[in-house]
């Protein structure tokens, strides 16, 4: 309960701030292409540092990180609510991010390593997962019954009492656990490389409003980010001692092909919640606690779609329901394209977000059984911080190349526009319209990864039972295999 809970806090600080960008531009004066870091700096260093959270839970124990991580993101939290800048804002969100890097793939690498392979694990990474899921639809809605009533720095001061009470309840309630005789290398230029990178190259992603995308600024920024991931890889593969990330755990196809559709997952999930959230306050005209309500819905679904997927995924198999629900996120995403000016929540919004919940629903439990499926315990960590990283990523790169898409097209429409509020708005739900369109194509290529790269497997009771008998003498694709059909 302590792990799910934990996940949930730190999925949900994700989008809980969307609902109150609107008041946290006015309060703090940020402009349009900045506000983004908002949500950015916190993805980001999440991202950046999943990796090294995950073998610090490995080598230092993973009851003690989870404990460090939760009191770094309270404190952190509280930094945030006081923030009277920009800059404290930001990079409170950063410190935010380093402690969710911690919580999550400790959280999971505590429920890798407590339950056995098979239906009992299947139960609890479920329920993570279905935590992870709905945490970034209730955030939104939390987001703005606690924006319109407390104000927006209530958003983040309510995380200091949860994380400092479940990082006292953790230390009476959950064991320790590490890898014994492994040498305590961090690979810390692995994780520096690793942010930076990402950073670097979301920044100028992010630049190309004011610089253009063929401008020696933009390219020069997108190359060095591309040149610092690189550099990561090459640590990674040739000078780490211990590497954050093992190239070798690649040679699972179940695992990458996973990473790969959580990636992509992100990328379109984190950039909805954001641009339907400014569609319904700046188009709509809705009040933030009215733009929360709006996905109350779409946070139900969510909801109850992930538990159920718990249970089905060993009926249907992991591949079948990721195929099926990657499409409903597409086809979602596409009947948000007909967001208008003069559009309604029942007209336009809720039949969409309903299909996107429940597309949602029936793909987050399943890829991250899969994404950690036949791993081996010393290593749970590992596969959790990867997964976790693979999601972050793919949020803060698609939200900054949908950011990036959406305001090109809003700022082209206003050149050829005449001036004022109703064509500021027609502008606006352009480039929104937009950016759905891209998001609705990364979950098509979802799709088109899980039809194609995740393993087939004839049988899944079959699968089951031959995994049961075989015992711990398995190898990691093995397992994997099985548990994805």
């Amino acid at each position: 309960m302590l792990c799910c809970l934990a996940q949930f806090m730190v999925v949900l600080d994700v989008s809980v701030v969307n609902v109150a960008l609107p008041s946290i531009r006015g309060a703090l004066g940020f402009s349009e292409q900045d506000l983004q870091w908002v949500v950015n700096a916190y993805t980001v260093t999440f991202a950046g540092f999943m990796l090294l959270g995950g073998r610090a839970a490995d080598l230092l124990g993973r009851r003690r990180v989870f404990v460090a991580g939760l009191a770094l993101f309270g404190l952190s939290s509280l930094l945030g609510g006081l923030a009277d800048s920009q800059g404290v804002l930001i990079v409170a969100r950063a410190i935010q991010g380093l402690g969710g890097a911690v919580i999550a793939p400790a959280s999971l690498s505590i429920l890798t390593a407590t339950f056995e392979e098979g239906a009992a694990r299947n139960r609890a990474v479920g329920a993570w997962g279905a935590m992870g899921a709905g945490g970034g639809a209730a955030g939104v809605l939390l987001g703005g019954v606690i924006t319109d009533v407390l104000g927006w720095r209530w958003i983040l001061f309510i995380n200091v009492p949860i994380g400092l009470l479940a990082a006292l309840l953790t230390q009476r309630y959950i064991a320790e656990g590490r890898a014994e005789g492994r040498t305590r290398n961090f690979d810390l230029a692995g994780a520096v490389s690793a942010t930076l990178g990402l950073s670097v190259l979301v920044f100028g992603i992010v630049r190309t409003d004011v610089t253009g995308w063929g401008s020696a600024e933009t390219l020069g920024l997108i190359a060095a980010g591309v040149v610092l991931l690189a550099v990561f890889v090459l640590i990674e593969g040739r000078f780490a001692h211990a590497p954050l990330m093992p190239l070798r755990i690649y040679a699972s196809r179940t695992l990458s092909a996973s990473n790969v559709i959580v990636l992509l997952l992100g990328a379109a999930m984190f950039g909805m919640w954001f641009f339907l959230s400014l569609y319904l306050q700046q188009v709509l005209g809705y009040t933030p606690i009215e733009a929360g309500l709006a996905f109350l819905p779409m946070t139900l679904a969510i909801g109850t779609c992930s538990m159920l997927s718990s249970r089905l995924v060993r009926r249907v198999g992991a591949k079948s329901m990721l195929i099926g629900g990657m499409s409903l996120l597409a086809v979602g995403l596409l009947l948000f394209t007909d967001v208008s000016v003069g559009g309604s929540y029942l007209g336009n919004v809720l039949a969409p977000s309903l299909l996107v919940a429940v597309g949602m629903g029936l793909s987050f439990v399943p890829v991250t059984i899969t994404a950690v499926a036949g791993v081996a315990p010393r290593e749970a960590g590992l596969a959790s911080g990867l997964v976790n990283t693979s999601r972050m990523f793919g949020g803060a790169l698609g939200l900054a190349i949908l950011a990036a898409i959406a305001t090109a097209r809003t700022n082209s429409d206003l050149h050829h526009s005449l001036a004022g509020a109703h064509s500021t708005q027609v502008a606006l739900t352009d480039g929104f319209a937009l950016a759905f369109i891209v998001a609705a194509g990364f979950a098509v290529v979802g799709v088109l990864v899980a039809a194609l790269a995740l393993p087939k497997v004839p049988s899944r009771a079959a699968a089951s039972e031959s995994a049961a008998a075989s015992g711990p003498s398995r190898t990691a694709e093995r397992p994997a295999a099985a548990a994805v059909e």
